[in-house]
């Protein structure tokens, strides 16, 4: 029994990862921007630091989707967790006022097919070209004993960087100050677990039912890509004393952590557009 015969027998398609491999690779290397160096599928990514960027600070962040992921294997559809992936780090290092420049991935998971990996890093590579960072690096392990067959786990790490007297902490932060929301388009990537629950579990709705409420097919609303406030928030930075990226938790659990001690918020509820899944949820939950 060859080598590869093993591994396949204990769980581990090292068949699959080759195939993949040459996408994944060619993925990577069309978001490479002038800040790059090194080579795709080296040991270490490697940037290099933006010039003109005054006592420059990096900033890092690293998340996850959660259980988007679970919406996804069971549409078939995994070309938009990526994007997801990457707008939400982005939109972490935005809160500090930093610009992306490289991009890590890690995907996990147990006999992944070769096509499903290579549209997760399509997505990422995806999300990565449209906010120009290079996608420097990643990791896809096979892991059978931890995952059920063909579920995965997708997680990323960000890398920004900002002027240090730039970088925004909530000091600034003052009484008087005017509190200005963006909208979500959707749950973004929180929540799952008890959307999940309530639409497909409990009202046992098709990934591929037309709902009138929810404005549309419940795996389209379900998927629809986090939203990255890059476009709009990055030109405003100047003016802005402090950010929050309202994600699990909510408006209470993110906004307080901007907030300098003894300073509050009032907050106007409809000020904004609810999106249709959130009262479909509240009225079904």
């Amino acid at each position: 029994m060859s080598s590869a015969e093993r591994y396949r027998a204990a769980g581990v398609d090292l068949d699959t990862l080759e195939r993949a491999k040459a996408r994944i690779a060619e993925a990577a290397a069309s978001t490479r921007t002038a800040l790059a160096r090194g080579r795709v599928g080296a040991f270490g990514g490697m940037v290099r630091l933006p010039a003109g960027v005054q006592d420059p600070i990096l900033v890092m962040s690293t998340d996850g989707v959660g259980t988007k992921v679970l919406v996804a294997l069971r549409a078939g559809r995994h070309d938009t967790v990526g994007e997801d992936l990457v707008n939400h780090c982005v939109n972490d290092i935005l809160v500090h006022g930093a610009r992306p420049i490289a991009f890590l991935d890690y995907i996990a998971g147990a006999h992944v097919p070769s096509n499903t990996l290579v549209a997760l890093v399509e997505g990422v590579a995806r999300g990565c070209r449209t906010h120009e960072m290079t996608l420097v690096g990643g990791e896809t392990a096979q892991l059978p004993d931890l995952y059920e067959p063909g579920h995965y786990d997708l997680a990323g790490t960000i890398v920004g960087v900002v002027a240090e007297r730039e970088a925004l902490h909530g000091d600034r932060v003052a009484p008087g100050d005017v509190l200005v929301g963006y909208a979500s388009n959707g749950l973004h990537t929180n929540g799952y677990s008890l959307a999940r629950r309530i639409l497909l579990d409990d009202l046992r709705l098709g990934l591929d039912a037309e709902v009138t409420e929810l404005g549309g097919r419940v795996s389209d609303v379900l998927l629809a890509v986090h939203r990255s406030y890059w476009e709009a928030v990055y030109p405003a930075l100047p003016r802005i004393h402090a950010l929050a990226h309202i994600t699990g938790g909510g408006i209470p659990g993110n906004l307080a952590r901007v907030l300098p001690q003894g300073c509050g918020a009032a907050i106007r509820t409809g000020a904004w557009p609810t999106p249709s899944l959130f009262a479909f949820l509240q009225q079904n939950g």
